[in-house]
């Protein structure tokens, strides 16, 4: 648990698979960046994969959208964080919300027959060290591991807007953002 206060607000809205795909999904740019993730092609919920993320989506009609604005305390907002101690925090800080909303989406998952979660960001139950696709073996923990929008080629960003009508800010000069949005989501039949 973070050991600084933060608020959360939720966003949501649900859109036509045909819309999201049109407007929010392009797998070769996305593909790209991932390409230069230290994750890619480590663990089991980043690409590469095995099939094609648009034939995935499109095994769905509806997907609704789950944002939670993660609200950072102005303690943390008015001062310079040097640069090496940015991803310890933002792990400290982000960790306990992503597994919260990560929880929330298999619990919606549960109560849906026929859907199908998405994570909001990389996987939480193995670190990328230690994940089972490293060595060759299949994953530990299918029933949990979800696949993220960003992973299966969408622009979380516009997402964000489009959809959820707020802003992503970033960590700039040293300076972590007012808010980060954690984005999940729910491919429904």
């Amino acid at each position: 648990m973070s050991i600084y206060p933060y608020e959360t607000e939720p966003y949501e809205n649900t859109v036509t698979i045909d819309e999201y795909l049109e407007t929010c999904v392009d797998v070769p740019q996305f593909l790209e960046y991932c390409r230069r993730c230290t994750n890619y092609e480590k663990v089991w919920s980043c690409p590469s994969f095995s099939f094609d993320p648009v034939t995935y989506f499109k095994q769905y009609t509806l997907l609704r959208i789950i944002g939670h604005k993660i609200i950072l305390p102005e303690e943390l907002t008015s001062r310079e964080i040097i640069k090496e101690k940015q991803e310890v925090l933002l792990k400290d800080l982000l960790s306990t919300p992503k597994s919260a909303l990560d929880s929330e989406m298999l619990r919606l998952e549960t109560e849906t027959p026929g859907s199908r979660a998405l994570s909001g960001g990389s996987c939480l139950y193995c670190s990328p060290a230690s994940c089972a696709r490293i060595s060759g073996e299949p994953c530990r923990f299918p029933e949990k591991m979800r696949y993220s929008l960003e992973a299966l080629g969408a622009n979380v960003g516009l997402t964000v807007t489009k959809y959820l009508h707020q802003k992503l800010e970033w960590i700039e000069d040293g300076h972590l953002p007012h808010h980060f949005i954690l984005v999940g989501g729910l491919l429904m039949k």
